[in-house]
């Protein structure tokens, strides 16, 4: 069927019928000779993976050469549809061509099912038919077919056939397509192919002949910027694979995730011009993210559960063991590992920023997720003072160059906090280039240090003392790497604070009582009626609920006046306030149309909720009048003495 001299691939093939053997030999030498960005086999895996996966390579790149390769479209339909009989003939055990010889043997040994590889041959013949998308839908629809089977068939030859994993192979798989495709926008206009979906290029005015002819401005930034972020997305949605599957299969996903990224942080590095560049992944840079993969294997630890006590919901990362000698860039480096391992709702809010801004927030995270981690593990209250002492030393160390003393000592030496080393190099550079007051960091470490001694809070000040320390500072903080150029932006920055950290005090009242504490302060109990012991009962009582319900007011108005820092922020960070702001004051309406029932299974919301939400962060209409997620808070409840209620 195939031509002399019209495929190269088909150079080195052995004839047809040939023996397995052989067959196998020439799948090897395809998979290891043929450039890609990364390798298709890596020693990580298996050995007695190696060959399957050079199988089902060797097909995907015969499918992929057969309608890429060849240069008239009818020809090219006419190899696909060869092709597809050869599979058939390989399906019903009468292989003929050497790939299907070899991947006869690999579709037994592993009963691979037939739709992947010919979902993959549907892709190849929509090239040769459809030149452009128009929507944002119909490119997501064409990956479906050229990059989702892929995914899943490595799924299929390391053992794993849930919808669970295959879903989320498919998101990681799009990303990487659509990261090919923005990384090859030159490439595809010179077949005479646009993959981008001229829907969102016509809503940053841009037209297709604007692409064709290759006009590089703002326009075209704007439409890059907005490309990667809904990738970057796709990535995060597939990001807890890696932890789903066998160890060593988990550090090729990683690398590959990771190098989908890195492609998407070239495009950007290189100022989003790929109509004329194209940003490649060097070797180097591969053994980088190779390292990197097996570093976030080896110091992997167990995901602690929740905690109420960080005000943007800093929970449950583990340091890595000390890694001397780190780098501003490898320092970053950490951070983003830490950030993500937290799979916080914080976490998905950097992706809506510019890439140091990212940057920024994770090594923000980072210090403060390791600081928590002093105060909340262990029992010694002798050694946490101690750890949190040491952190405020390192602190200062970093901050001013200068040795700082501990009770006579040093602070940075053999007793250094895990993770100092690692994390204080990206949060200096984070607090010079956002102008970042050292004191809103030494406030946080303080707020730690209040959860040591303190129990109760007998009034409302009190608290406020202690929110504006583990939450108000995360705000301060954030907006600084936000961008704001009016001093007001950061009274309402601590305001929110406020209104996060009353939310999960709301929230976690039943379990903070199981660990000691009540938050709410004793005023307000006396008030209601309510003992400490109530808080630990398997039903809210009247009392409890009109308590709560009073400090959701308390916690609404600040919501309320917290708000109007989405005007005062950089325009290219709203997406990200908006985010946070919309996340937590839809949990606390979550609460209220519970009636306040937090006593017993933990109020949280929903991962597809959580997902729209992120949706609407990213391509919806942002204003400070939908910022907030709406509830009726003029319902009045059987019995309830009330308080002023806030309309909306």
């Amino acid at each position: 069927m195939l031509r002399p001299g019209e495929l190269e691939i088909a150079e080195h093939a052995p004839t047809n019928n040939c023996a397995v053997p052989a067959a196998e030999e020439y799948t090897r030498w395809l998979a290891t000779h043929h450039y890609e960005n990364f390798n298709v086999v890596s020693w990580l895996l298996p050995k007695d993976l190696h060959q399957h996966f050079y199988n089902v390579y060797a097909y995907c790149r015969w499918a992929d050469d057969l309608g890429d390769e060849v240069p008239k479209k009818e020809r090219a339909l006419e190899l696909l549809d060869w092709w597809e009989r050869e599979l058939d003939d390989c399906y019903h055990g009468r292989p003929t061509h050497p790939v299907f010889v070899a991947l006869r043997e690999t579709i037994t040994a592993k009963n691979i099912p037939k739709q992947p590889f010919a979902d993959l041959l549907r892709a190849f013949r929509q090239d040769q038919n459809v030149k452009r998308y128009p929507t944002w839908d119909s490119i997501i629809g064409y990956c479906v077919y050229s990059a989702n089977p892929v995914g899943r068939l490595v799924l299929y030859l390391c053992g794993y056939r849930d919808r669970e994993r295959q879903a989320m192979s498919d998101a990681t798989c799009t990303a990487l397509q659509l990261a090919n495709f923005w990384q090859d926008v030159e490439r595809d206009l010179e077949k005479g192919r646009i993959y981008v979906p001229l829907d969102i290029a016509a809503a940053h005015g841009l037209t297709e002949t604007d692409i064709v002819d290759r006009r590089f401005d703002e326009r075209f930034v704007g439409l890059m910027k907005d490309l990667i972020a809904r990738t970057r997305l796709l990535f995060e949605q597939g990001a807890p694979l890696v932890k789903m599957v066998s160890g060593r299969l988990s550090v090729d996903l990683e690398m590959f995730s990771q190098g989908g990224l890195a492609v998407l942080d070239a495009i950007e590095a290189m100022g989003y011009d790929t109509l004329h560049n194209r940003p490649a992944i060097s070797k180097a840079k591969q053994v980088r993210l190779l390292g990197r993969a097996l570093l976030t294997q080896l110091v992997a630890k167990p995901i602690r559960p929740e905690s109420s006590d960080a005000g943007f919901a800093f929970v449950g990362a583990q340091p890595a063991a000390p890694l001397p000698g780190k780098s501003v860039s490898d320092s970053y480096d950490e951070c983003h590992r830490i950030a993500r391992a937290a799979h916080s709702n914080f976490y998905y809010a950097f992706f809506l920023l510019p890439k140091p801004k990212r940057d920024a927030l994770s090594a923000l995270y980072a210090f403060m997720r390791l600081v928590d981690d002093v105060a909340d593990e262990g029992h010694d209250l002798t050694l946490k003072r101690r750890g949190l002492a040491d952190w405020r030393a390192a602190l200062d160390d970093a901050v001013t160059g200068e040795v700082q003393l501990v009770d006579g000592t040093t602070a940075l030496n053999s007793a250094a906090p895990a993770g100092a080393a690692e994390v204080l190099p990206a949060l200096v550079d984070t607090m010079e280039r956002y102008k970042m007051p050292a004191r809103y960091l030494h406030d946080l470490i303080s707020g730690a240090e209040m959860d040591l001694t303190l129990r109760t809070y007998p009034t409302f000040d009190r608290l406020r003392e202690y929110c504006y320390r583990v939450a108000g500072t995360v705000g301060l903080t954030c907006t600084h790497v936000f961008g704001f150029h009016d001093p007001r932006a950061l009274d309402l920055a601590e305001k929110l604070g406020l209104a996060f950290q009353l939310t999960n005090i709301i929230r976690d009242v039943h379990d903070d009582y199981a660990l000691g504490r009540v938050y709410l302060p004793e005023e307000d109990l006396a008030r209601y009626g309510v003992s400490p012991q109530d808080f630990g009962k398997s039903e809210a009582t009247l009392g409890v609920r009109e308590l709560l319900r009073f400090e959701a007011d308390r916690a609404w108005q600040c919501y309320e006046e917290g708000a109007a820092l989405f005007g005062f922020i950089d325009r290219e960070s709203r997406g990200a306030l908006w985010l946070l702001v919309h996340t937590y004051s839809a949990l606390l309406a979550r609460i209220e149309s519970l009636d306040f029932a937090v006593l017993g299974e933990r109020v949280r919301l929903g991962k597809v909720e959580k997902m729209l939400f992120i949706a609407k962060a990213r391509f919806g209409r942002l204003l400070e009048e939908n910022i907030l997620e709406k509830c009726d808070r003029d319902r009045r409840r059987t019995g309830g003495t009330g308080s002023q209620r806030r309309a909306g």
